[in-house]
């Protein structure tokens, strides 16, 4: 086979690639990861906390975010919850300032915290339903993302990362989901609008799409969820960890490399050709 590709040494190269060294561990590093009393944001905090990192835990429960921490083990000394609602900007403002003052820089912000409302005919949308969904998931993550910004422009050495939790739905919507869709949508230019702004502070900004992990909001996926066709179809799940995974990888990558976007997915759910 190495012939057939012309490399001679292939296979002590593979044997290289195999064994290399683990990246580097990345204590000191300061992390802010939102919506951190479960799901995503609980998987990543961990994980996170297990890569080294410092981490503050944001979110509404105060209750939720020491049950994150207590799951940390031996690592639960380099966790900080803080209890913040992302809609309200004193409340951001208020995290972010205990941030800079507990640790004078901040090298990484989790996007993460979202909400929705159960799925329904677009025309019975109330206008509540509306805001609650856009505050939480598209203004919670802008109030964020400025204020993470400001501190990484600023700070020395300049610069940090932003990660934004996008969505399968950034790209296809499921049926009766105009606010969660909508929110999803624009988060995306959010994000490439963070990318581009950024470059001159060396602040990288970039968004994870998921698909089916299977958190306590997506269990219904084991029971059935409405197709486009109209059916009630059971759908495939993954295992919230490997999400983890793949944010602690983008989190490793300096600053003058970046990932703008990655989709992680339950492999057979219906995305591609969706409906």
């Amino acid at each position: 086979d190495a012939e057939i590709f012309g490399f001679d040494y292939w296979p002590m190269e593979l044997f290289k690639l195999k064994n290399k060294p683990a990246p580097a561990q990345l204590d000191g590093h300061i992390i802010i990861v939102t919506g951190a009393g479960s799901g995503v944001g609980r998987a990543a905090a961990l994980a996170l906390l297990g890569g080294g990192w410092q981490v503050v835990l944001a979110g509404r429960r105060a209750d939720a975010l020491q049950e994150t921490i207590g799951l940390a083990g031996a690592n639960a000394s380099r966790a900080l919850a803080v209890p913040s609602d992302v809609s309200d900007p004193a409340a951001v403002d208020a995290l972010f300032a205990t941030v800079k003052q507990r640790f004078g820089r901040l090298d990484m912000l989790f996007n993460n915290a979202g909400t929705n409302v159960p799925g329904m005919p677009f025309e019975d949308l109330t206008y509540a339903d509306w805001t609650r969904v856009v505050g939480v998931n598209l203004t919670g993550c802008f109030l964020c993302a400025q204020a993470a910004f400001r501190i990484m422009k600023d700070q020395k050495p300049q610069g940090g990362r932003i990660i934004n939790n996008g969505s399968i739905s950034a790209h296809t919507p499921r049926p009766d989901s105009a606010p969660y869709t909508a929110t999803k949508h624009s988060i995306t230019g959010l994000t490439k609008s963070l990318m581009l702004d950024g470059r001159k502070y060396d602040i990288c900004a970039g968004q994870i799409d998921i698909g089916n992990a299977l958190t306590q909001m997506a269990a219904r996926f084991q029971t059935g969820v409405p197709q486009a066709d109209g059916q009630i179809k059971i759908e495939p799940v993954m295992d919230v960890d490997h999400v983890a995974e793949a944010v602690l990888t983008m989190a490793r990558l300096p600053l003058d490399v970046n990932v703008p976007f990655i989709t992680i997915m339950a492999r057979d759910m219906p995305y591609i050709g969706r409906g």
